[in-house]
């Protein structure tokens, strides 16, 4: 990178970290009350301009490249508070549209994400359904110049308070992943044949709104299959996926940043055997050992940004990326729980909160089995 945009990123951290740490960590106890954070909070993000910093101008992003978003979803990991699920919102449906929504449709839709007037979800799994997203069994039906969706989804983050859904549907059930097509509805008036379920109850992330939506007749326009083909939904997924993975392991380094470094200065205050814990040579090790993964960590991701950032980043190298990340993030964020000794199982201290909240990486955007499975088969 030049100098200029190593400025320029340093900026950004900063704006960034202003915003999580300010702005919406002091409200987690509200949020996770409420099941869900204040939609104000998208708007005031698509003010400051962290919104779609990777969309272009013309449908008000901010024109610049996926290291820029890869500040924000740090950032976030960073501040130990996930309840905008800005990974979903800014990172993958906006990219969805850009890539694959018509000309009318990307000057519609994308520039009221990126200023945060609508928020953004995506339905892929389903109750009988995870990660095998060739076996969905949700109908969209042709009924003249409209598409007639019927079925259920599960796990759907900003599924309560989503304006714009981009739905997995099977437009042909006997054709496996070629029936698959992606269609976007608007949904923010709860239109007919749309229901939103309960919010569900999480052991983690309690203040991000993960929802139950069912379909029973919703009625979508036949011009927002996206790509304008059926059956190309399976394709569009695996073209999209890479990012969604690569975001999880940036979001993982934020985390083991945040929990190296609250650590550390809880084992240099915290007194045991009348001597701060750090003196302890077990503390000492342990943190040498996760400063050095920390450190491994950051070239890792830093390497896959920019080989996303130059459009070489592959189905393999995602998977590596969401694997490792994910994996280390869970291990060193229960190695630095256990330094703070009791203190770390109290909801009080952010080390806790990091723990319950990140144990999902390992699960969403592809179960980690999966992500095996797809480097084994490029092995």
């Amino acid at each position: 990178m030049t100098n200029d945009l190593t400025t320029e990123l340093a900026d950004l951290t900063a704006l960034a970290r202003e915003f999580f740490t300010k702005e919406v960590a002091p409200r987690h106890e509200e949020f996770a009350a409420a099941g869900q954070p204040d939609r104000a909070l998208y708007r005031r993000a698509g003010e400051l301009g962290l919104l779609g910093m990777s969309i272009p101008e013309e449908y008000g992003g901010g024109g610049a490249t996926f290291a820029h978003e890869a500040v924000l979803f740090r950032e976030q990991a960073r501040g130990a508070d996930l309840s905008m699920q800005l990974g979903v919102h800014s990172g993958i449906v906006p990219h969805y549209l850009l890539s694959y929504a018509n000309e009318e449709q990307k000057k519609r839709w994308i520039p009221k994400l990126v200023s945060g007037e609508w928020i953004g979800a995506i339905a892929m799994t389903e109750p009988g359904t995870g990660s095998d997203l060739q076996a969905i069994s949700t109908r969209a039906v042709r009924d003249g110049d409209e598409y007639v969706i019927t079925g259920a989804k599960t796990f759907i983050s900003n599924g309560a308070t989503c304006d714009l859904l981009i739905i997995a549907a099977k437009t042909d059930p006997e054709l496996g992943a070629k029936g698959v097509s992606l269609l976007v509805a608007e949904v923010g008036d709860n239109p007919a044949g749309f229901e939103r379920g309960r919010k569900l109850k999480k052991i983690g992330q309690k203040g991000q709104d993960t929802t139950e939506l069912f379909f029973d007749g919703l009625r979508v326009p036949a011009t927002h299959l996206l790509g304008g083909t059926e059956g190309t939904g399976f394709v569009q997924l695996m073209q999209q996926l890479p990012q969604e993975r690569l975001i999880v392991g940036v979001a993982a380094l934020g985390v083991v940043e945040a929990a190296y470094e609250l650590t550390l200065e809880y084992v240099r205050e915290r007194h045991a055997f009348g001597k701060p814990l750090f003196a302890l040579q077990n503390t000492r090790f342990e943190l040498a050992d996760i400063a050095t993964t920390v450190e491994v960590m950051r070239a890792f991701v830093n390497d896959a940004i920019d080989k996303h950032v130059r459009g070489e980043l592959d189905v393999k190298g995602a998977a590596m990326i969401k694997l490792w990340c994910s994996e280390q993030q869970t291990q060193v964020v229960d190695r630095c729980l256990q330094l703070h000794g009791g203190y770390g199982y109290m909801e009080e201290y952010p080390i806790a909160r990091l723990f319950v909240d990140g144990r999902i990486a390992k699960i969403y955007a592809g179960a980690n089995e999966v992500m095996k499975d797809l480097i084994a088969r490029s092995l």
